[in-house]
């Protein structure tokens, strides 16, 4: 516990207990965030008023907090919120925390069809053309919803269709949507089941961040990752890591309209051998993300394959 210790001397303990677990930056962010959440205290009060002390409700909810952060619980579920492109979610264990690498996928599709939309509406005349078609949009996969509700809210002509096989994650998707404001349908699908395929649509954009890490690497991974969030979203079997890649290049085949694109994020290691498995139909571009991984496709249909 925390009693007899002052803002500043309180604040330096967290961080430092913290810092066993995470890097500098990470655990001065985490710690700036629960004192924040729990205390109402930013990082300035603490410099401006080092000597105050904190009453004691407050401070056991801080030390709650702290044992829960050593037990590496992830801060965005001790809270069920986390922040993704400007909009604050709610998350729990159902569903992964939305990591910024999305983010960049949720911005390369906005940014692509704001363009092509922007060229459709002005006419040879130089007239606007109100009336342009609705963009529809699956996010396969879709968990807390982050894809989808960024997605719709960036793209509000878009209609959007998210589909998971998880009842908790559509439960904390439909949450959000509903937080958010947007319109999107929320269907419970096993995509890795074909015969669920045939009562869905034609769309323009296939979007998806599917999981993608085999099992063998789970060793690797930090422990608030591994012992907190969901499995399902996150691992595939050894022996066939792009099994989702492979449906999602098979589904494209009917359910791709022939000016449409599927985009996808990938394992950072695998982006060519990811891509072989659409080669055959489309035409693939790897894109990187903003350290220089290879982390994304933009897949669109090979000429005659539409």
């Amino acid at each position: 516990m925390f009693a007899l210790m002052t803002n500043k001397e309180i604040y330096r303990s967290y961080l430092q207990q913290l810092q066993q677990l995470y890097s500098p930056n990470e655990a001065a962010t985490i710690t700036d965030w629960v004192f924040e959440k729990i205390a109402g205290l930013q990082r300035a009060d603490i410099i401006k008023n080092p000597s105050d002390l904190i009453n004691p409700e407050t401070l056991v909810q801080l030390n709650d907090g702290l044992i829960a952060l050593l037990q590496h619980k992830p801060v965005q579920y001790i809270f069920g919120e986390a922040w993704f492109y400007k909009m604050k979610l709610k998350v729990n264990d159902q569903v992964l925390i939305p990591r910024p690498e999305t983010e960049e996928l949720v911005q390369l599709v906005t940014d692509e069809w704001r363009k092509m939309n922007s060229k459709k509406e002005i006419s040879l005349a130089g007239e606007v053309i109100k009336d342009l078609p609705r963009l529809s949009v699956i996010d396969i996969g879709t968990g807390s919803g982050c894809i989808a509700i960024a997605v719709k809210k960036n793209l509000p002509e878009s209609t959007m269709l998210a589909i998971d096989v998880s009842t908790g994650a559509l439960s904390i998707a439909k949450e959000n949507a509903a937080l958010q404001q947007v319109a999107i349908e929320f269907r419970q699908i096993n995509f890795l089941d074909e015969s669920s395929w045939e009562a869905l649509p034609v769309f323009d954009i296939i979007i998806s961040n599917p999981p993608y890490i085999p099992f063998n690497e789970k060793d690797q991974l930090d422990k608030n990752v591994t012992a907190f969030e969901p499995h399902t979203a996150l691992f595939v079997p050894d022996n066939n890591p792009f099994i989702f890649y492979e449906k999602i290049a098979a589904f494209g085949k009917k359910h791709l309209n022939i000016n449409g694109k599927i985009y996808v994020e990938i394992h950072e290691d695998f982006a060519k051998e990811t891509g072989q498995f659409f080669q055959e139909n489309y035409s693939v571009e790897i894109k990187k993300d903003i350290f220089g991984k290879e982390r994304m496709l933009i897949i669109t249909p090979a000429p005659g394959n539409g």
